[in-house]
């Protein structure tokens, strides 16, 4: 069984730096594109990042370009996510997503979830 698991969350003021990380547990064996959403309250669940499993690709939703970057940690199926000069409106929860599909932009696709992990940001 895949599980996936959020790591890194917490209130900052604006301008500040936070890194997220995720791990896939489980079925290591396959090599997973693994992806970055977030959802604000009342907010549609929103695109951030994805890498696919060899780091040769890798895409941002046009609010977090410039600011966020997404990489593989050291370990396989694992990935992080670097999120500076954060802005009130970067705040939500943040959900690691993990597909053996492809590269998608999008939700659907992504068959294993994390449980989210809130970030919050302070003007």
């Amino acid at each position: 069984q895949v599980q996936v698991a959020e790591s890194g969350g917490g209130s900052v003021q604006a301008g500040d730096s936070l890194r997220l990380s995720c791990a896939v547990s489980g079925r290591t064996d396959s090599n997973y594109v693994m992806a970055w959403f977030r959802q604000a309250p009342g907010k549609d669940r929103e695109f951030v990042a994805v890498i696919n499993s060899k780091s040769l690709n890798t895409y941002y939703g046009d609010s977090v370009k410039g600011r966020f970057s997404i990489t593989r940690g050291s370990a396989k199926n694992t990935v992080r996510l670097q999120m500076n000069s954060l802005k009130p409106e970067d705040t939500g929860v943040y959900y690691c997503a993990a597909t053996t599909r492809g590269l998608y932009l999008i939700s659907e696709p992504y068959e294993y979830w994390g449980q989210g992990t809130q970030v919050t940001v302070s003007s």
